[in-house]
């Protein structure tokens, strides 16, 4: 397993990273599939279709439902979900902040009630890594907490040492995992996770001491919950530069298009958003010219497709008066055409940076993407 560093462009990086489940060409946007599926009646199929490289679920979330130790006896998520191509797991650690009402924090782990039925589940270092482990994930993410954006000072120190210390442990953990007869992906790797609020010297410090690990990866969390763009970019120009260049980098949970050419720009590699498949269940579609709602009734004669020269499944056969029917009708087939050609949009703009990073023109690809898309709507 190895990260190829091909190129750079000022902070950019163009890579290449090797898994046991195949090369992932970086920069990369993952598909979300919380609960391994895409929301919007989106198949594995169709994933391989739009440029997927990599599909992304929720370890606690399959945790609670259907269960982590089923589908190791299913033969793991690939084989469940019939997908063939890398798979990252998240830890859990974001619902130790998003489930902020129903969990306690402590030294061992935390204690959640789930959300399904209201049980108590206990979840620390190990029990995430052996939860991920039987999934058979390529890319496991340690256990940690994502303390809010703006917490105070205090509050963020103290939960940057305990992620450290749960750092450890997940290292530990993974590398017992991998040595059992019966584990499904002995070659799962291990991503540590930065942490630090909005405090660039408590992330630069972390920063520096999770490198010491010398992990197969890193990730930079806790943004987008709370702060600023502007605020999120400072970080980010802090932090990364302390991440080892030669390593992939990972914004958890982020973004737009806009947030995410400047990420690139700042050395992020791997990327994970909600955005175009929760925006697409909502008839809002994103073009180079600006991002389209679909129930506006201007569209409602309108027969081109979404986007003029889109090679996505929905704008080869369908035109935007249609997609606009059946959103209005509640149709689910409405929801699949616009979540695909959202997925297929990421995904083909993060092919364009690694064009555009091969050819040495990335920032004048950037300006020009922004511009255009910035435009408004057609």
């Amino acid at each position: 397993m190895k990260y190829e560093l091909l190129k750079t462009e000022g902070k950019a990086k163009r890579g290449r990273f090797h898994t046991v489940h195949g090369v992932i060409e970086t920069p990369v946007f993952m598909n979300v599939g919380t609960v391994a599926a895409i929301k919007g009646a989106v198949s594995t199929d169709d994933l391989r279709e739009i440029k997927c490289q990599v599909e992304l679920s929720n370890t606690y979330h399959l945790h609670v439902r259907t269960g982590d130790t089923l589908i190791k006896e299913l033969g793991g998520l690939h084989k469940f979900m019939n997908w063939d191509r890398p798979i990252l797991t998240d830890s859990g650690g974001f619902q130790v902040f998003s489930l902020a009402g129903i969990r306690k924090i402590k030294e061992e782990g935390v204690t959640f009630n789930s959300h399904i039925d209201g049980r108590k589940i206990f979840m620390g270092p190990e029990e995430s890594m052996q939860i991920q482990s039987n999934l058979g994930s390529t890319i496991a993410m340690a256990f940690d907490e994502c303390p809010p954006a703006l917490a105070e000072r205090k509050y963020v120190e103290d939960s940057v040492a305990r992620t450290t210390r749960w750092l450890y442990r997940c290292k530990d953990e993974m590398e017992r995992l991998n040595s059992l007869d019966d584990t499904i992906n002995k070659e799962q790797l291990l991503f540590g996770i930065n942490q630090g609020a909005v405090f660039n010297d408590i992330r630069i410090e972390h920063a520096k001491q999770i490198s010491e690990l010398d992990l197969p990866g890193y990730a930079v969390g806790g943004l987008a919950v709370g702060e600023s763009h502007e605020q999120m970019y400072d970080v980010l120009d802090n932090v990364v530069p302390h991440l080892p260049q030669n390593k992939p980098t990972y914004l958890m949970g982020v973004g737009t298009p806009a947030n995410i050419l400047e990420a690139v720009d700042r050395g992020i590699d791997f990327f994970d958003c909600v955005y175009p498949s929760r925006n697409g269940r909502h008839g809002h579609v994103y073009t180079n010219h600006g991002k389209l709602n679909l129930f506006n009734q201007k569209f409602e004669k309108d027969m081109r497709p979404i986007e003029e020269g889109c090679g996505c499944p929905t704008c080869r056969s369908y035109s935007r008066a249609y997609v606009r029917h059946l959103l209005k009708a509640k149709e689910m087939l409405g929801m699949r055409l616009c979540v695909l050609h959202n997925l297929y949009f990421y995904n083909t703009m993060m092919e364009e940076i690694r064009d555009a990073l091969d050819a040495g023109n990335f920032a004048a690809y950037k300006k020009f993407k922004l511009e255009s898309m910035a435009a408004g709507e057609q």
